[in-house]
């Protein structure tokens, strides 16, 4: 099942048929943990007690308006919040956002922009984050495999260390084209990289011998004099 529909959503609103039509929509959609607030108090009651994920709120309310409400919700919780208000000017609007809030919907509305906005905000806060995937690629009869931390050839597969690991993806990332010494000992050493030149020069000098045929003549990992390195992947190569 979609994980994003499995989050709780709060309708703060003081008209039933409002609640109630906004509750069918979610539920067409697949929502399922749906709760119902008519007024600030219920709304606060409902966050403390069944902790929503996200909150549509109304901003006409009868003990209060919607910023007041968000401003105390901000008090107990950090849940996305969409408002939904038949308060059209832009003051209202711009006030609304500037709270804090995740967006702004004016009465009457679309159900299907509703829907869209919503699952736009809860994808945006909820959804993890998609991994990397690392690249494996071929440098003349040998493989690095990014992915596996290895270097595979007809005599074996070696390890690379967590240095080499790091130089040999930026420089992937730039094959073909000039990196500096200075890009190079940064994606390493951080912003602490100053006076690594020669410790890069030593790494740099490890990882041919396990990319190149002929570590002394390289052909894959390439010195550009007095700019730093360049790296040549297959595709790359005339």
């Amino acid at each position: 099942m979609d994980q994003i529909k499995q989050k709780k959503v709060l309708i703060v609103d003081d008209e039933h048929e409002i609640r109630e039509m906004i509750d069918s929509f979610l539920r067409k959609e697949g929502f399922f943990r749906i709760f119902h607030a008519a007024s600030c108090s219920e709304a606060i009651e409902v966050c403390l007690s069944d902790k929503p994920d996200i909150a549509i709120l109304d901003v006409m309310l009868p003990d209060g308006d919607g910023f007041s409400l968000f401003s105390s919700l901000r008090r107990i919780s950090d849940i996305p919040v969409l408002f939904l208000s038949a308060r059209n000017k832009d003051e209202d609007r711009i006030l609304g956002l500037g709270l804090g809030a995740d967006d702004y919907i004016v009465k009457p509305f679309l159900p299907r922009e509703l829907m869209l906005r919503l699952g736009a905000i809860l994808r945006r806060v909820y959804a993890p984050p998609k991994q990397e995937r690392l690249p494996v690629f071929a440098l003349g009869s040998f493989t690095v495999d990014l992915e596996g931390g290895v270097v595979r050839s007809a005599s074996g597969e070696q390890p690379l260390t967590a240095k080499e690991h790091a130089l040999l993806k930026k420089l992937y990332e730039n094959r073909g084209r000039i990196v500096t010494s200075d890009a190079l000992c940064n994606a390493v050493w951080g912003d602490d990289s100053f006076g690594y030149e020669n410790t890069l020069m030593v790494h740099i000098r490890r990882i041919r011998e396990k990319i190149e045929s002929d570590p002394s003549s390289p052909e894959h990992l390439l010195t550009v004099r007095g700019l730093g390195y360049k790296l040549m992947a297959s595709e790359d190569r005339a």
